[in-house]
């Protein structure tokens, strides 16, 4: 059987990141979460978070963008 419910530690494996980042995503709204104790992730609030933030940069959770993989300038010269 496939688990429906994720603790932060568990949470933070699966999208490669710490933990403090996960609290920082449930705290500030991003990434719904249950308290049962401690906190828990519904794995399908974890895919709808994936799915909802799936191209964008979130690595300032106070300036969520699109993602550049590549420069600005480097399109706008035309080398990709």
């Amino acid at each position: 059987m496939e688990d429906v419910l994720y603790t932060v530690k568990e949470v933070s494996l699966l999208i490669k990141t710490n933990v403090g980042y996960v609290y920082n995503l449930i705290r500030k709204g991003y990434l719904p979460a249950l308290n049962l104790g401690s906190l828990k992730v519904r794995r399908t609030s974890l895919l709808n978070f994936l799915e909802k933030y799936d191209g964008k940069d979130l690595s300032d959770l106070n300036n969520i963008k699109d993602l550049e993989i590549f420069g600005k300038d480097v399109i706008d010269k035309g080398i990709l």
